[in-house]
């Protein structure tokens, strides 16, 4: 397969490294996660929603206490923000901004992040309860026209969350 970005290579080559089973699909530019689902085959519970948030601690104001994160969730569900606040005493629980996104994932747009954190993208991972019952995920693979398809229990795996809990609704 032909990886057109650094992202791509990184996660191809982490899939080899280790064995790992997937399918590589190359497809229509998929804005949405029903798009994707649909040029994918896959029912749209199995996609991997990868968000890029902003959270802050509640105890202070200070900037150094701002932290961005990947979280991911079933493309079916959505974000549960008061569960991430209660999780992390956050006040504030944000998106992270397209300028943001860029700089935090070396060029990244919305909706082409995959769900890896380090050493992919230099982020922590939480994953949703939601990934956990399916068996398999889909998701972009650093952009809207690729995606893979892999096991939910390789994807755990490799990825090494730093943590999973329910964080969708």
């Amino acid at each position: 397969m032909n990886c057109d970005t650094p992202h791509q290579q990184q996660i191809h080559e982490l899939l080899n490294t280790n064995n790992i089973q997937y399918k590589s699909l190359h497809h229509e530019a998929t804005p949405t996660s029903e798009d994707s689902a649909r040029v994918r085959g896959e029912d749209l519970s199995t996609g991997g929603k990868a968000l890029v948030l902003r959270h802050r601690d509640e105890e202070s104001d200070d900037a150094s206490n701002v932290s961005f994160a990947i979280f991911v969730l079933s493309a079916s569900r959505k974000l549960d923000t008061k569960s991430i606040k209660r999780e992390f005493k956050s006040k504030n629980v944000r998106f992270a901004t397209a300028e943001e996104l860029a700089t935090l994932t070396g060029g990244l747009r919305p909706g082409s992040v995959p769900p890896f954190g380090r050493p992919v993208i230099n982020l922590d991972l939480f994953v949703d309860t939601s990934i956990v019952e399916n068996s398999v995920i889909a998701f972009n693979c650093g952009s809207l026209t690729d995606s893979i398809v892999m096991s939910v229990e390789d994807y755990l795996r490799i990825a090494m969350p730093t943590k999973i809990f329910s964080f969708s609704k």
